[in-house]
């Protein structure tokens, strides 16, 4: 790829005090091109645009004031964080007869990975921190929302996972716009698109983002479409007039619970089939309305806020088959391997239940219903003894004693930073609320 900006080199910029120092090319698109840039002693990233893309977009370098203006939703955006042009005695050594401008935004840290790898099985990543992720994009869109933006490209090409904690990171921001707005000629990826766009009935808003959002979800989840199932496999050619079919004049859920018309294939889709039955039925549920009702319905789709409620409690009842080790999500049979296990001890909770399991964390949104829920700032963790499996541990992770009562009647005091058997509790009093364990 032939690098626009050249490498290697400290070009000045106006608005800024010292020069960038630009340390190689990470990648580049249909808009422009990417760098790794060091400005005294950080390192940072800037996008620098093609001419042609600047030329169909006039409306792009105030969509990035806009959005340099209001800052970032949280901290999961790669947000444009200043607006450069080159100074005049920069500019000779841009290769473009215009030479534009561009953006600064953070770098993107070690250890986050494209989300399509994932989306293709080639990520090593626990359903526990798939859930994760979808729980802080869900996070992510809403304060988006909140703020009066909508993103109109939400797909896996915008997307980096990272696989040890399900952490996130969102790229490409310099397509958002203020909701209701139909600034810029982005429309969104095919196969995300909400059936309205595509379908040229309407412009990119906070509703649509809400139907791509969950094709997003939903692809992270079973590594497949949503759309494509037993009427993919007639189609001989994906054309633009099959696109218009499949997703929209005729788009058909492959497990909507009143037409099967489009099931996935056993052979053929095969990651549909397993990966569908893992999930509770609340989340199902908000599947089946998105790409339901949703299809005709805007105002149906499941709002960024219930995706966080629902998704939180997926995880809180996150547990182990005995048998296999696979992680579950609900009662009932392995979906792996069919063994049948027996009742996981409960912790219950003000606002709750969490499943007794390593892993698993109480927050405070388990205590308060004031509090929002989140996956920051736990407030305890659920620990394996470490020589003894079968025994589960619950950390203290805030700055006061818990006073509490064993089975046998005795009082029990655990300090910040230790663990107590939660199979051998009554009850515990915390700063935040009682813990009780609930044995079935």
């Amino acid at each position: 790829m032939s690098s626009l900006l050249p490498l290697g080199t400290r070009l000045l910029f106006d608005g800024l005090d010292q020069p960038l120092e630009l340390t190689r090319l990470l990648g580049g698109g249909t808009q422009g091109q990417v760098y790794a840039v060091r400005c005294g002693a950080e390192e940072l990233a800037l996008k620098w645009y093609f001419p042609s893309c600047i030329a169909r977009d006039p409306l792009l370098r105030q969509r990035l004031q806009q959005s340099i203006r209001l800052g970032a939703p949280n901290g999961d955006f790669l947000w444009p964080m200043a607006l450069l042009e080159p100074s005049a005695e920069s500019r000779p050594l841009i290769r473009c007869q215009e030479p534009g401008f561009g953006y600064l935004m953070p770098l993107r840290p070690s250890g986050f990975q494209g989300a399509h790898l994932h989306a293709g099985g080639r990520m090593e990543i626990s359903l526990q921190n798939i859930l994760r992720a979808c729980f802080f994009l869900a996070e992510a869109f809403h304060e988006l929302h909140l703020k009066g933006l909508c993103y109109k490209d939400i797909s896996l090409g915008n997307l980096f996972l990272r696989p040890g904690d399900g952490a996130i990171l969102i790229c490409d921001n310099d397509n958002v716009a203020i909701d209701g707005q139909s600034a810029g000629s982005v429309l969104g990826t095919p196969g995300f698109m909400a059936p309205e766009v595509l379908l040229g009935a309407a412009k990119p808003s906070a509703s649509t983002d809400q139907f791509s959002l969950a094709v997003l979800l939903f692809r992270l989840l079973t590594r497949h479409d949503p759309f494509r199932g037993q009427q993919e496999l007639a189609i001989r050619c994906l054309d633009e007039p099959a696109r218009r079919r499949l997703y929209g004049e005729e788009a058909l859920f492959i497990f909507d619970p009143e037409n099967p018309a489009n099931r996935p294939d056993p052979e053929e889709h095969t990651a549909a089939l397993l990966t569908w039955p893992i999930y509770p039925r609340s989340l199902q549920q908000l599947f089946e309305t998105s790409f339901g009702a949703g299809l005709r319905e805007p105002g149906a789709r499941p709002l960024t806020g219930q995706w966080k409620q629902v998704l939180a409690r997926c995880l809180d009842q996150r547990r182990l088959c005995q048998h296999c080790g696979e992680e579950l999500f609900h009662s009932g049979p392995c979906w792996s391997c069919g063994h049948t296990n027996p009742a996981v001890l409960q912790l219950q909770l003000p606002r709750g239940q969490v499943a007794a399991c390593p892993g698993n964390d109480l927050y405070p949104h388990h205590f308060d219903g004031r509090d929002s829920e989140r996956l920051d700032q736990p407030l305890a963790e659920l620990v394996g003894h470490p020589t003894d499996p079968g025994v589960v541990g619950l950390r203290n992770l805030g700055a006061t004693a818990w006073q509490g009562q064993l089975s046998n009647g005795q009082l029990l005091e655990v300090e910040p930073g230790k663990t107590c058997n939660v199979a051998a509790l009554q009850q515990l009093s915390t700063p935040a609320g009682p813990i009780t364990p609930i044995r079935t």
